[in-house]
């Protein structure tokens, strides 16, 4: 089914390793929150490597520089080359460097990954705006980001200096919750220039571009916790996709899907990676209170939408039941979601 018209998960019968040549993989809430290894990755990827799929890791995350990623995964229990790992800061400083000369100064507001991919496109990094920068780059500096930096942004892009951003997730999971992403951050600047930077991160072309280039993947599959970011650059980009409940995403918001944001597939991690997903079946006969209605079936479960409101009944694994009650809530909706009565088909599924 293609990413313009679905309307429902899709299903298939091979293993998405064995179906994909390549994973695309984000890294924060999907391989790991707050630096551990989230259940089930570490083997998970090691099996869909050893079994032959290449593993990719994509990450709007613009702090680490990709050898640093790739010793972490290692230490992990995954092993990873620099060359396995994907960043925003690379998407963005061939952004940067396909506009302006070899050798240009670029204000960095950020971390040393971005420094390390400025550096590999001939470009120089900065640190103030009496620099004399051609630029500003923007991008996730960690939680001790000091606020002047904002300010030595402002002052460039206030003076007419172009101004690109690594991304604009505007949270980012930790090991303690949800914390800001490089996205707030954006905003601070956006509100005190009233300027637009140019983006190069999940879910823009420019990021994914970065990553079909450096990997070389024929038929790749996004893997990803985030809706507005992993599942929305798979639709820019015409690839499928996975989502993982383990990260920002949970089922209620899956539900409220708009097009662009609705996976190919769903799992609850990346045990999902080594099977097949169940298909959910279409008119399957079901009577709601205004009479025949159009109901979705997987596994032991059937979920409609009935006056209004999404009806699921049945039993079986509850991830089957979810993928029927997306089925539902989409086709009925059309292009928003149906939810009521969302929250008591969830507690059926214990989600």
């Amino acid at each position: 089914m293609s990413q313009q018209s679905r309307t429902r998960p899709s299903g298939s019968t091979t293993a998405l390793n064995e179906a994909y040549d390549t994973a695309l993989l984000d890294l924060d809430g999907v391989v790991y929150a707050g630096g551990e290894a989230i259940g089930y990755a570490v083997e998970s990827l090691n099996t869909a490597r050893d079994r032959g799929m290449r593993l990719a890791y994509v990450t709007n995350n613009a702090l680490r520089p990709p050898d640093t990623v790739a010793a972490h995964l290692t230490e992990l229990g995954v092993p990873a080359d620099p060359a396995d790992v994907i960043t925003s800061a690379q998407a963005v400083s061939r952004l940067i460097a396909e506009q302006l000369p070899r050798g240009s100064k670029v204000l960095v507001i950020g971390g040393e990954g971005l420094r390390i991919a400025l550096r590999e496109r001939g470009l120089e990094p900065v640190e103030s705006a009496d620099d004399d920068p051609a630029a500003v780059v923007q991008g996730y500096g960690g939680p001790d980001l000091a606020w002047g930096r904002f300010a030595e942004a402002c002052y460039a892009i206030n003076h007419g200096v172009p101004w690109f951003a690594s991304n604009t997730d505007l949270t980012i999971p930790s090991a303690r919750g949800i914390m800001p992403g490089n996205g707030a951050a954006v905003e601070v600047v956006r509100i005190a220039t009233g300027a637009e930077p140019q983006v190069a991160g999940k879910p823009l072309p420019p990021m994914h571009r970065e990553t079909i280039l450096r990997t070389g993947a024929k038929h790749a599959l996004v893997v990803g916790d985030r809706l507005d970011t992993d599942i929305e650059g798979a639709f820019n980009g015409g690839v499928d996709s996975l989502l993982v409940l383990t990260g920002v995403t949970d089922a209620a918001e899956l539900l409220t899907a708009e097009p662009r944001h609705r996976p190919t597939y769903v799992d609850l991690d990346l045990r999902g990676l080594l099977t097949g997903q169940p298909d959910v079946t279409d008119a399957v006969d079901a009577s709601g209170s205004g009479g025949a209605v159009r109901a979705f079936g997987c596994g032991g479960w059937t979920a409609y939408v009935s006056a209004g409101a999404l009806v699921l009944d049945g039993e079986g694994a509850a991830l089957d039941g979810l993928r029927a009650l997306c089925a539902a809530a989409w086709t009925d909706a059309g292009d928003g979601s149906c939810t009521r009565d969302a929250g008591k088909a969830l507690a059926k599924l214990g989600l």
